[in-house]
């Protein structure tokens, strides 16, 4: 059993007399506060605190961090406030328990919504100080570890949510040692069976490769002598989960995954790293295609080596990694290295410090964006991808993202200023389409224009939490400006039967409309008007005191003006895809704005007979946009009638969205286009250009 003796023994090691002193009052003041508290193990509560100071200490933490972990369940659990804490131990050591105890007083609809707020609240702490997320991670550890007793569901949960979250958040510090442990005791616990039987087959496996394994590593081992390197070759086990993922994601055999075998070779400076890389590709044949330097580009998380893929004896795939012995203590403990080697607290900050600030400092912008903790938390989810791709500025800088990132996602990642206004990308000086996935290695350069903004429909290809997060940020942000523009005109249309001039009511007249419908805002109401929520008629009729004497006279059918294809609020029916010259008509839809319907469209018979629902719309003297439209053309079956058609409509400058082809018969065929035109006249000029083919019988619009 663990105790305070045994702990101050190995702090000595590092911390000074009077630290360790500060370490021991927080313990016995820990020891007094959960007195009578007992784990579920039946073990006294403290020993898990103890537990946890254990861990870090093996990170060399500095004492104010040991403190902390001894004293983080106070808050939570015991009567102590925060600010009794920071009376004892100073202000750093309670803001760093704060910034670990879990947000209990809160009432919250599901445990999803409790954990993601808890996420966010660590998100911040962590921002204030990153030794937060190492006690946190320690804590978290300890946990895991004595998961044994709880009941299966809640070990299920807790299992759930250690390889969801603190898994890639400990992979995204680096910390190798502690990621490995989360994800195999997560393993265990969620999956007990599938984990029982993968241990088995595991332990055989390796029986029975000991003899090759032993072999290949003696071959590596005897051609770097002979080259006079000094260096340590190690066989890499893989860890259970990681055989499990691949064995799901890609879809493979236990055998196959077994069949690679996994070697380490740590050297005493960068220069040997490379010099053993050309030694080994002299002794086995490497895979081209298989080589990283994650020297000259560390990961993310500041992990670097060489990597390489060799085919060995009898045809046998052989992983190395080759890396100096601070690289390999680096990618084991990652942000926690810093503190395992650091002289004095003056030290400079390690790269991979530093790269850990950089995500905090994304998430803090996510969490800005963000709609509520549970939007937040799935993209904090996207964020934490283990692999990466490193792409270059047109300056030569290195930026790193999610595998799988597009443009939109380069463009986020430089600034968000840059993602909302991006129009369109180079890469490799080439234009290319901007929801292309990028490669490491390419040159990635922006186009962005003034009049720019997202697009709703990048979200169906970004890759990265903070993309994902800004540009459904912009897309309420302009919802909410557009249904209040839509609704104050609705509401100007409907106040001008009455008379009244929308841009004339007085304060008075607004503050009776806000009690009447019982909305919180003037604004507000408008924006309901806008998504269809509220009539905008009867809103109106709020303000008129004797209505009958109006009512026959008014005219609901007061008509609007559209302007644009682009507007977030004002939607075109599929049914029937009004094009401007069109006539048209309008009714509410709820959350959906004002949807236009071709005057003659059946769709819109039901509305007719609510005439508050319904609203006159009309096209403006110029429109601008592209808007969808189907026709029929009915042609003699011959080859390359689509590429022909294709080709007449795309030389009217009309963008074809999509094309089905239904064959009647062996001689006919009826081809459905949807195409993009800017108004009637633009239709009738492609048409009359398709009716001119030889092989088109006949060309109609299609209608519902």
């Amino acid at each position: 059993m663990q105790t305070i003796e045994a702990l101050s023994h190995r702090l000595s090691s590092y911390l000074q007399p009077e630290q360790i002193n500060l370490v021991k009052r927080a313990y016995f003041f820990a020891e007094q506060a959960h007195d009578g508290q007992m784990r579920r193990s039946g073990e006294a509560y403290i020993t898990h605190p103890l537990a946890v100071a254990h861990i870090l200490a093996t990170m060399h933490l500095d004492h104010q961090s040991l403190m902390a972990a001894m004293l983080h369940d106070v808050i939570e659990d015991t009567p102590v406030a925060k600010s009794s804490l920071a009376e004892q131990f100073g202000d750093t050591v309670a803001e760093l328990v704060d910034g670990v105890s879990k947000l209990t007083q809160m009432n919250f609809e599901t445990q999803a919504e409790k954990q993601a707020e808890n996420f966010q609240k660590m998100a911040l702490a962590m921002a204030r100080d990153i030794r937060v997320i190492l006690v946190k991670l320690a804590d978290r550890l300890h946990n895991m570890r004595t998961l044994g007793v709880m009941p299966a569901e809640k070990k299920r949960r807790i299992a759930k949510e250690t390889l969801e979250i603190y898994a890639p958040i400990a992979h995204r510090l680096g910390m190798n040692d502690m990621r490995l442990e989360f994800e195999d005791r997560g393993f265990y616990a969620m999956y007990p069976l599938r984990a029982t039987r993968l241990q088995a087959a595991l332990k055989t496996a390796r029986g029975n490769r000991k003899e090759l394994v032993e072999k290949i590593q003696g071959a590596i081992e005897k051609r770097l002598d002979h080259e006079k390197i000094l260096t340590l070759v190690v066989g890499r086990e893989k860890h259970i989960y990681s055989i499990y993922q691949k064995m799901r994601s890609k879809k493979k055999f236990f055998k196959e995954i077994m069949d690679v075998y996994a070697f380490r070779i740590i050297v005493e400076d960068i220069d040997t790293c490379y010099r053993v890389l050309g030694s080994i590709h002299n002794l086995y044949k490497p895979v081209v295609s298989e080589f990283k330097d994650y020297i000259a580009i560390p990961k993310a998380n500041g992990y670097q080596s060489l990597h390489t893929i060799l085919v060995g004896m009898h045809g046998v795939p052989i992983e190395v990694q080759i890396r100096t012995k601070e690289m390999d203590e680096m990618a084991n403990s990652g942000i926690a290295a810093h503190f395992l080697y650091k002289s004095d607290n003056d030290e400079p900050l390690g790269s991979t410090h530093l790269r850990a600030r950089e995500w905090i400092k994304g998430l803090l912008e996510m969490q800005q964006h963000a709609g509520d903790p549970l939007e937040f938390i799935e993209n904090v989810k996207i964020d934490l991808f283990p692999d990466e791709v490193y792409v270059f500025t047109p300056k030569g800088r290195i930026v790193e993202l999610s595998g799988g990132a597009t443009a939109v996602d380069f463009a986020y990642a430089v600034h968000t200023d840059i993602g909302n206004t991006c129009v369109a990308c180079r890469i490799n000086g080439r234009i290319a389409p901007l929801s292309q996935s990028l490669e490491s290695g390419q040159k990635v350069s922006i186009i962005t224009a003034d009049n720019g903004q997202p697009n709703p429909h990048w979200l169906n290809f970004v890759s990265s939490g903070k993309a994902r997060s800004a540009i459904r940020h912009f897309l309420k942000s302009q919802r909410h400006h557009e249904s209040i523009a839509l609704g104050r005109r609705m509401l100007g249309k409907a106040l001008a039967d009455f008379h009244i001039n929308i841009d004339e009511i007085s304060d008075e007249q607004q503050q009776t409309l806000i009690d009447k419908s019982g909305a919180s805002s003037f604004e507000r109401l408008l924006e309901e008007i806008g998504l269809g929520s509220r009539i905008a008629y009867a809103v109106a009729r709020l303000l008129q005191t004797d209505v009958s004497t109006n009512a026959n006279s008014r005219n609901i059918y007061s008509p609007l003006t559209i302007e644009s294809a682009d507007s977030m609020m004002i939607s075109f029916a599929r049914c029937c895809r009004p094009i401007p010259g069109d006539p048209i008509i309008g009714h509410i839809s709820t959350g959906k704005g004002l949807v236009v319907h071709l005057d003659s469209c059946n769709n819109i018979d039901d509305q007719r007979h609510k005439p508050e629902n319904i609203n006159q719309v009309n096209w403006a003297q110029i429109v601008t946009g592209e808007f969808p439209v189907d026709i029929l053309v009915e042609v003699e079956s011959e080859r390359g009638i689509v590429a022909s058609l294709a080709n007449r409509i795309t030389e009217q400058s009309a963008n074809i969205e999509n094309i089905n082809v239904d064959e009647r018969d062996a001689h006919n065929s009826v081809i459905k286009l949807c195409i993009g035109v800017t108004n009637r006249v633009h239709l009738a000029h492609i048409m009359r250009r398709i009716k001119a083919m030889h092989a088109v019988i006949k060309v109609t619009r299609a209608r519902n």
